[in-house]
């Protein structure tokens, strides 16, 4: 194996080996940021200098998680992954699996392939009765035919619960059987990850007027969840308010002031909810003088922004959906998170962007969020995934926020109103 492979990744590599002399099948679950792809692209390797394989297919869930792939194992393996004469293989979107012919399907039955999928948890497929589109491939024409097969999962869960392709499931409790594990817990232990810092925004006196008609009236609530439950405001609503952007800003901007003084081109990330969302958000920077990007599936050449942001020196990068998981900017160290969405998959992927250490001095790792109900569910799951690190949570106050808020504004998640 290569030098300067961690240890969970040698260990990772051996068990893989010892496993497909059984089978065919191995599941790896490393936390995010960890380096699945590096831990796969060498483990490619070592099958070829076997000579177990001939050929390597890789598939991912977006195109920048595709090259990022590319670049990795062509580095590895000395030879191209890029599907022309004389390449190793290629790297495809999980959608792109749906358009290939029968002349790609049919190198499963003429080569020995290893089949590589990253993020494996957006492939339903443990039934074809209960399967996606995209775990529907993987069944039919990839599980039997494939000589080995690496699935790969930061967050190896479905928001519908149903089972994931390529997973093996103890009964009758149904828990995930992993053939190799590498925790949190553990890459902090080991300096692979950053440890997160996790602060929720919070308010002790928000007070909501209600514009009913000709009257008003106005209620004192001592907290977000209360607001939230209390009222027909939504959490929608509150990212897009001005004046919250503006405080978790603040304190974004703060905190890449302090680890910018430590690390000069330590850079910042922040979630945004839409395009409009995002140009809002884009503004409050510009106002306060940062240099930023905007990247959002509208955007031209997004990955060449993405690339360009990742060499760069600028301080913030604001995405809407294309920097979620397996993007790999070592420099991101904050994140500030304004999405409207509240799942564990989700919030997993976006705190990983920020825990890939790339030196010695950067051992720690900023998220600020709303004190949401869900969102403090899932941080209290982290700090407790980490017990050793009294500081992973804390909670900090807002000074009082006023709005006056109309519930026709409110209907469609649209933001407060004055």
């Amino acid at each position: 194996m290569s030098e300067g492979l961690r240890l969970w990744q040698r260990r990772c590599i051996s068990q893989a080996i010892k496993r497909y002399a059984l089978s065919p099948h191995f599941f790896c679950q490393a936390t995010p940021g960890a380096g699945k792809t590096r831990m796969a692209a060498e483990l490619a390797k070592r099958l070829v200098d076997e000579d177990q394989i001939d050929l390597v297919l890789c598939f991912a869930p977006s195109c920048q998680v595709v090259e990022g792939f590319r670049t990795t194992f062509s580095s590895v393996l000395g030879r191209r992954l890029d599907g022309r004469i004389g390449a190793i293989g290629s790297a495809y979107t999980y959608q792109a699996m749906e358009f290939r012919d029968h002349d790609f399907w049919q190198l499963f039955s003429d080569y020995r392939v290893l089949a590589v999928f990253d993020e494996i948890h957006h492939c339903a497929g443990s039934d074809p009765s209960f399967s996606n589109a995209w775990g529907l491939q993987i069944l039919c024409r990839i599980q039997d035919r494939a000589r080995f097969t690496l699935a790969l999962s930061g967050t190896p869960w479905r928001t519908d619960d149903k089972g994931i392709a390529l997973a093996r499931y103890s009964t009758p409790d149904g828990q995930l059987i992993c053939d190799y594990r590498y925790s949190l817990r553990e890459a902090i232990a080991d300096g692979v990850c950053r440890s997160p810092r996790i602060v929720l925004l919070d308010n002790s006196e928000v007070t909501l007027e209600e514009a009913q008609g000709p009257s008003s009236s106005s209620r004192l609530f001592s907290s977000v969840e209360s607001l939230l439950s209390g009222s027909r405001v939504t959490y929608e609503a509150l990212v897009r308010h001005e004046e919250i952007i503006e405080r978790v800003l603040d304190l974004g901007c703060r905190q890449l002031d302090e680890l910018r003084q430590v690390r000069a081109d330590a850079a910042g990330l922040v979630v945004a909810t839409d395009i409009e969302h995002a140009e809002h958000i884009a503004r409050s920077l510009h106002a306060r003088g940062e240099t930023y990007s905007v990247v959002t599936n509208k955007t031209p050449n997004a990955q060449q922004a993405i690339n360009r942001f990742r060499t760069s020196s600028s301080r913030w990068i604001v995405a809407v959906g294309m920097i979620s998981e397996g993007t790999d900017i070592p420099r991101l160290q904050v994140c500030c998170y304004l999405s409207r969405i509240r799942t564990e998959l989700h919030y997993r992927q976006v705190l990983g962007r920020v825990l890939r250490r790339s030196g010695g001095r950067d051992g720690l790792a900023w998220l600020f969020m709303l004190a949401e109900e869900k969102l403090r569910g899932f941080a209290e799951r982290i700090s407790d995934d980490l017990p050793e690190d009294l500081a992973v949570l804390r909670e900090l106050p807002m000074a009082a926020l006023e709005a006056g808020v109309t519930f026709d504004s409110l209907e469609g998640g649209g933001g407060w109103c004055r």
